[in-house]
């Protein structure tokens, strides 16, 4: 597999990651196995997806745990991604961002993953209470005490508004004016945010500054939670605490609607021939987006770690990158 650098220093990672969220958070409590997870992620790394993307949140805490099984035997082979800045409260998810919680969340989270260091820490969120430069310069003192090698900044977007076309605002003008605060404090050497044949704004708004600074970008729900796959159909419905049931593109009628985008991308993969997925063409599509972009995908389970890996095989055509760009936009706003 190709090596992509992450940020304008001498990291690098495998050309597509391994999102390890859906293997025991917001996903389908029901199919979350423990022994299918570590299985996930060796598979992962034997096709050289080297970037593990976890966070304390997940679980919270059992996510970073399953990693750190797989890291005791094979940390020279992996590049860790870990967040802080999220923890999950009695009732619901909270930002905090002060200093002396991001210190103690990080000792924590080396513990758990079993590793003297993380490779990419990034602020999952940022805590309205708290400067911003403040957060950011306690993970800053972490690369200096040898914990952390780089550090990383997941943007968050406002949601387009249901009538908005293909280029709608998805609002992360917000996100650049933090990026420009905290590059201030300490260089910024990745950004993460959703990036998808559905959810394309990123493309437009966020690249372009990552682009100029040497600053890599994780491309998080590049399958659109799955939608993209083809795997999933309208009305089939979601489990309680699966975050898909709440949202409003995974509503029958929005699933429906959007059908449309699977069935271009299987047009495009059914002339590759039978070996090419839908989902592969959708990494392949996140991939043409520029050479410091790396698609993270999830995975709960190895034959789907196998099948996102082999997408960095796949290169798009200029008429068939054309083709997916003519594509409706998705139906249904973000929350």
């Amino acid at each position: 597999m190709e090596r992509r650098a992450i940020g304008a220093g001498p990291l690098t990672v495998g050309a597509i990651g391994l999102g390890c969220m859906p293997m025991s958070w917001a996903y389908a409590p029901s199919r979350r196995r423990g022994e299918e997870s570590l299985r996930t992620v060796h598979t992962a790394l034997d096709l050289g997806a080297s970037l593990l993307d976890t966070a304390d949140l997940y679980g919270p805490f059992t996510n970073e745990l399953v990693v750190g099984r797989v890291l005791r035997e094979r940390r020279a082979e992996a590049f860790v991604s870990a967040k802080v800045g999220l923890r999950a409260g009695e009732q619901h998810v909270v930002a905090d961002g002060r200093p002396g919680y991001v210190r103690r969340a990080c000792d924590a989270s080396l513990r758990r993953l079993r590793t003297d260091v993380i490779d990419l820490y990034q602020l999952h969120r940022v805590d309205p209470d708290v400067p911003v430069e403040e957060t950011w310069g306690a993970m800053a003192e972490l690369v200096g005490a040898g914990k952390v090698r780089a550090l990383g900044f997941c943007a968050l977007g406002a949601a387009a508004g249901p009538g908005a076309g293909r280029r709608g605002d998805r609002g992360y003008r917000s996100t650049l004016r933090q990026l420009e605060r905290v590059q201030q404090v300490f260089p910024v050497t990745a950004v993460q945010a959703e990036l998808s044949v559905w959810s394309p704004e990123a493309a437009w708004q966020l690249l372009p500054w990552c682009a100029a600074r040497g600053v890599g970008v994780l491309a998080a729900m590049p399958l659109g939670s799955g939608f993209l796959t083809g795997t999933l159909t309208p009305g089939q419905g979601f489990e309680d605490a699966d975050v898909r049931a709440r949202h409003p593109r995974f509503t029958a009628h929005a699933m429906a609607s959007n059908q449309v985008l699977v069935a271009g991308l299987r047009r495009v993969a059914g002339r590759r021939g039978p070996e090419v997925t839908a989902a592969q063409v959708a990494l392949a599509w996140v991939l043409a987006q520029g050479p410091h972009v790396v698609p993270v995908p999830g995975a709960e389970r190895a034959h789907w770690a196998a099948e996102n890996a082999r997408a960095a095989e796949v290169r798009l055509t200029a008429a068939e990158l054309a083709e997916i760009a003519a594509l409706p936009a998705a139906v249904g706003a973000w929350d």
